[in-house]
Parts: structure tokens; C-alpha cells; sequence
């Protein structure tokens, strides 16, 4: 990868990490009652996590892909941590109107998070030690 194409990702991971950055200190880590009232009003199994835990997840992931400190699997974090949001916390289907619409956005929103950590994990797992702007190499190769 040129020097560029490198600074070019590194901007681009600094940037996917900031909404993940920004939602763990600002909702999961201050508002930590919120996300669990939140997680247990639409039925989610687990309600404790969706608080200060989500949010060190969230900072954990985020912070790995924006540093470059094992990348793959911080990108991997941000990609599970979609998957009950996709399934628990935004479910559209079952709203009407105006809730419905805003919902089916969030949806949306979490399936390209979930889509664009699987993308990066992979990246990194192809580019290996090779992996330009990183602290710590990918522990996973392809």
C-alpha cells in the first residue's frame, strides 16, 4: 500500500471509530441507567450490558481501529456489537408512522456498522503486518 492509500485509511479509520467513540462516552458510560432502561424496554435479554459494559466495548473497539493496536479484532468488536442492535434495538417492523421511518434508519445505520466492521477486519487481516499507521500488528492473517 502506497504512502497515501495509507493515510487515506488511517483518516478513514479514525473517522468510522469517532460515532463509536462518541456513543460509548456520551450514552453507554454517562448515561448508563438510560441505555439499560432503553435495552430492557425493548426486550433485550440482557439490560446490564447495554451501559458502562457497551460503552468499554464500544471504547475497547473503537479505540483498537482508530489507533491501529490490533485493528482486526477491534474491528471485529464493532462488528458484534451490531448484531443485537440490529436484532434488539431497532425493530422497525413493529412501529408505525414517523417511529417506524426514524427506527428503519437506525436499522440501517447498525447493518452498515455491522457490514463496514466485517469489511475492515477483513482488510486487516489480509494486510497483516503490512498493515500501514499501526501501534500493534493484526493478530489475525489471511
Amino acid at each position: 500500500m502506497s504512502d497515501a492509500a495509507g493515510i487515506v485509511f488511517l483518516v478513514g479509520r479514525v473517522v468510522f471509530a469517532l460515532p463509536f467513540l462518541m456513543s460509548a462516552i456520551a450514552f453507554h458510560l454517562r448515561q448508563g441507567a438510560q441505555a439499560e432502561g432503553y435495552a430492557k424496554s425493548v426486550g433485550f435479554p440482557f439490560p446490564k450490558l447495554a451501559g458502562w459494559p457497551a460503552g468499554v466495548w464500544l471504547l475497547a473497539g473503537a479505540g483498537s481501529v482508530a489507533a491501529g493496536v490490533w485493528p482486526d479484532l477491534g474491528s471485529l468488536m464493532i462488528a458484534l456489537w451490531a448484531i443485537p442492535t440490529v436484532i434488539w434495538f431497532h425493530p422497525f417492523w413493529k412501529m408505525e408512522g414517523e417511529q417506524r421511518m426514524m427506527q428503519q434508519l437506525l436499522f440501517g445505520r447498525n447493518v452498515m456498522f455491522l457490514g463496514a466492521g466485517l469489511a475492515l477486519f477483513a482488510v486487516w487481516a489480509a494486510l497483516g503486518p503490512e498493515a500501514p499507521f499501526t501501534l500493534v500488528d493484526p493478530v489475525i492473517r489471511f
